[in-house]
């Protein structure tokens, strides 16, 4: 087992030979005497890969006559061509020894196939996705994983890696009309699933149970076989068309793919499942659209264009996860930096059509020892990392405490040994880092601080970094946390190239984080505040202009109000950024003009030809669009962004816009009806009374006691008995510990007020605190104790009455002078009597009722 074993690191990027030196020569001599096992059994660790200056990690090199002739084809040889000239990739075919045209892969000259790759089109430097190498392989052609989607990836990266500091700009997006297409009824599906457990559920239970449900033995997400129809509804929803079900994903799967067919007879299997979808379908009525309403042309995401989400820095990036397979078990390590760490998914992991993963009980992805010790390596060169990640936790209350989280992404052997980990603690991140002032389980952690709360239950750009200058920082949505390292200046040390990178759980898969992981990153530097905000402004996953076309509106051709679009996750979209633009006429290139300005008031998303029930944030918009006011062929409309619901899916979803008025239409929208309030539920049972929470109890003695919440004791009680007061005025909740916080309480304020000389005259006039008990608390000083408490409570007769809402008076000065009487006669002193007594009035139900 190969470790770092002394804290060799010092500087960004420089290391002082030592020990570690030593353990590789020594891991070298064994391995060529053939000695390269461990006694632990651990995988043997490879050579650690040298630097990349035209060498790749398997050691495929550029062995041509003639170098490179300019900088940027070495930027050329070095990013691109080591990737895609060997024999397992492009080399097998587009090489110099009587291969395919182009020859861009051809190793005798890097400068002709550099002029290959340039004069045949083959790279768009300005938008690396573009490139014909990525959507040759992105239809297939020669890819090397099981995903072409992988494949493009991968090369897009390669490209980028090129274009970088070459003086390249990015493509600016041309728009062109989509088709025109009218706003038609359509059908959603119902929330309830009911028509569905009778109609398509029981085929699904009973011939896809197997696998499909959470108890099949070869569990598969996704569960659309559950015992609970209402999970199976909605894993069931995007593989359903409503509109043509001999489309639907359940019939192509038996009729298309032969999946897992019925009576060895995929046509008739793929015939009932249609049937069943046709039955549940009929059971839904359409939603008719409005005529009377304002409304633009309607467009999917299918008519939509793709945002390069280009911009992000991943200078330094050694594995990136984006989750776009969206089915199968593997998630794809597409940083094109090799070898592949891919992220193998078991237990309860499903996919997100938005990009990303939802984890949930007993589910983890986690590569193999072999994969993840490339981490391990690149890591150990700079002595620096970086852990990114775009997360939506399930709920702010995971982990156990902050040096014992929930596992987000961790590098790890077991529970209690790992390289580092990023985890959650309540609405806290923590982060574990193996060093040379930590023990083997990366303790102690930097975690946020409580007060903070920077965990929330949404999505989320969190960011890790480490180097030995800055030691430990954590970064939320593009924000320092100011959490300070609790080591600072130590060094990595005794990291361990045995350990497996796994994302939602511990290797040992018993300590589980709950949620979705939309993308990540880790980088072997530690990335700079700049770098870690601009990846936070460019967002995550795929990004849309979807144009909505008000042409005949304003009568003005080819003008659109244009949205960009989002899948904010499996639920819903966020639209944001509007803008107005006119497009150029296709044939004549020519642009119309607008005459004068066009007033445009209340704005509104629809979907599947009905207004969206909520999210409706441009309701209240009023401008007026003016080709005069363009910037670069846009108007910008607003900066809001809005959600909203998901009904039939990306593929499926349609969308148009209405307005209140819009040049010479306007739409008078209706009051809308306020439904009657339910009547409250009749809990039989249930208190028709509530507790004082820890402020209100805290409020509360002071205003009885007259000392100040202030006062320095009081304080100091206040604090640390908070957390076992009250927080709800429940009555069902209270338990005895809050009893024993508030006492604790009432007692350092009545000791306060009786310590208080001046005070204490002030709140029991006549009693004389310098007599001995005896003396003191005869029948009249008894009085002078008791009625100014009452009084304060209102617990008195006022005008001769007692209140029938409040406790009965001659009760309370019975029992207080019972327990004057038990103290006197038990030796207590003036003053303890008299606070005791203070504290078994204002500690009682009287205070703590509402």
């Amino acid at each position: 087992m190969d470790t770092l074993s002394q804290p060799n690191f010092h500087s960004r990027g420089h290391y002082r030979p030592g020990l570690l030196v030593l353990s590789l020569l020594l891991t070298t001599l064994l391995a060529l005497a053939g000695c390269g096992g461990s006694s632990s059994g651990a995988e043997t660790t490879p050579p650690n890969p040298p630097p990349n200056g035209g060498v790749d990690d398997n050691n495929f090199s550029y062995k041509g006559t003639n170098p490179a002739a300019t900088a940027d084809v070495l930027k050329f040889q070095t990013s691109l061509w080591v990737k895609i000239a060997p024999e397992n990739r492009c080399g097998s075919c587009h090489n110099d020894k009587g291969g395919q045209q182009p020859t861009f892969a051809r190793g005798d000259d890097i400068n002709l196939a550099y002029a290959a790759v340039i004069n045949n089109g083959l790279v768009d430097l300005g938008n690396p996705s573009n490139s014909r190498l990525v959507t040759r392989v992105l239809g297939g052609h020669n890819c090397w994983a099981a995903d072409p989607v992988v494949c493009g990836d991968i090369i897009t990266t390669w490209i980028a890696a090129w274009a970088e500091n070459t003086g390249t700009e990015a493509n600016s997006v041309v728009l062109t009309p989509p088709e025109e297409r009218d706003v038609s009824d359509s059908k959603s599906f119902p929330d309830s699933p009911g028509a569905f457990a009778s109609t398509v559920y029981p085929l699904l239970t009973q011939y896809c149970g197997s696998c499909h449900a959470e108890g099949a033995l070869t569990r598969q997400q996704p569960y659309f076989s559950s015992t609970d129809v209402n999970v199976a509804y909605e894993a069931s929803k995007a593989r359903m068309r409503l509109d043509n079900p001999g489309a639907s994903r359940f019939v192509q799967r038996l009729g298309i793919d032969f999946h897992n067919c019925w009576n060895n007879d995929c046509a008739a299997s793929a015939t009932t499942m249609r049937n069943a979808i046709q039955a549940f379908a009929d059971t839904i009525e359409p939603t008719v659209v409005d005529e009377n309403l304002i409304m633009s042309k309607a467009v999917g995401l299918g008519d939509a264009f793709v945002v390069s989400s280009g911009g992000r820095i991943d200078t330094d990036l050694i594995a990136k996860y984006e989750f776009k397979t969206g089915t199968g078990s593997i998630a794809y390590d597409t940083s094109g930096v090799e070898p592949a760490t891919n992220l193998i998914l078991s237990g309860n992991v499903g996919w997100s059509s938005a990009w990303g993963i939802r984890i949930d009980r007993n589910g983890k992805a986690q590569a193999s020892v072999g994969e993840s010790r490339k981490i391990y390596n690149q890591i150990r060169v700079t002595g620096e990392y970086s852990i990114e990640a775009w997360v939506i936790p399930d709920n702010a209350a995971q982990g156990e405490n902050d040096s014992n989280p929930a596992r987000i992404v961790s590098l790890s052997g077991s529970a209690t040994e790992r390289n580092f980990t990023l985890g959650q603690y309540n609405a806290n991140y923590s982060f574990m880092n193996r060093t040379n002032q930590s023990d083997a389980d990366g303790l102690p952690e930097l975690a946020t601080d409580d007060n903070d709360e920077r965990l929330q239950a949404t999505l989320q750009h969190v960011v890790a970094t480490f180097d030995p200058i800055n030691g430990r920082r954590i970064y939320v949505n593009g924000e320092f946390t100011g959490d300070e390292d609790p080591t600072p200046g130590a060094l990595l040390e005794d990291w361990n190239d045995s350990f497996a990178l796994v994302v939602g759980n511990e290797v040992s898969n018993n300590r589980v984080w709950l949620g979705s992981m939309r993308f990540l990153g880790i980088h072997n530097r530690a990335m700079a505040p700049e770098d870690i905000l601009k990846n936070f402004e460019v967002g995550v996953g795929a990004r849309y202009l979807l144009l909505f076309n008000v042409s005949e509106l304003i009568n003005v051709p080819l003008s659109f109000i244009v949205f960009e679009v989002q899948q904010f996750d499996d639920y819903g979209y966020l639209f944001s950024q509007p803008f107005f633009t006119i497009l150029a006429d296709p044939e004549t290139g020519t642009t119309a003009q607008m005459t004068g300005g066009v007033d445009v008031e209340g704005i509104r998303i629809g979907i599947n030809g009905a207004e969206a029930m909520v999210g409706q944030v441009f309701a209240n918009l009023s401008t007026e669009l003016r080709q005069d006011q363009m910037v670069e062929g846009r108007q910008v409309l607003s900066t809001l962004g809005t959600v909203i619901e998901a009904k039939r899916g990306p593929e499926l979803d349609e969308f148009f816009l209405t307005f209140d008025r819009i040049g010479t239409h306007s739409y008078e929208r209706p009051e809308p009806t306020v439904p009657t309030p339910a009547a409250p539920a009749n809990v039989e049972g249930q208190a028709l009374i509530g507790l004082r929470t820890f402020a209100e109890i805290n409020a509360t003695l002071s205003t009885l006691t007259t000392v100040p919440s202030t006062n320095a004791a009081v304080a100091e009680t206040y604090t640390n008995v908070q957390q076992q007061l009250p927080t709800q005025p429940n009555m069902e909740g209270f338990l005895a510990a809050h009893q024993m916080g508030v006492t604790q309480l009432v007692v350092s304020y009545c000791n306060a007020l009786i310590s208080d000389t001046g005070r204490r005259g002030s709140f029991f006039p006549g009693f004389n605190f310098g007599a001995g008990a005896g003396t003191a608390f005869s029948p009249t000083g008894r009085d002078q104790i008791i009625e100014p408490l009452l009084e304060k409570l209102l617990a008195h007769e006022i005008e001769g009455s007692k209140l029938d809402v409040q406790a009965d008076p001659d009760e309370l000065r019975l029992e207080l002078d019972q327990l004057i009487t038990r103290l006197v006669n038990g030796g207590t002193g003036t003053t303890q009597t008299a606070m005791a007594t203070c504290a078994a009035a204002f500690g009682g139900a009287v205070m703590l009722l509402q």
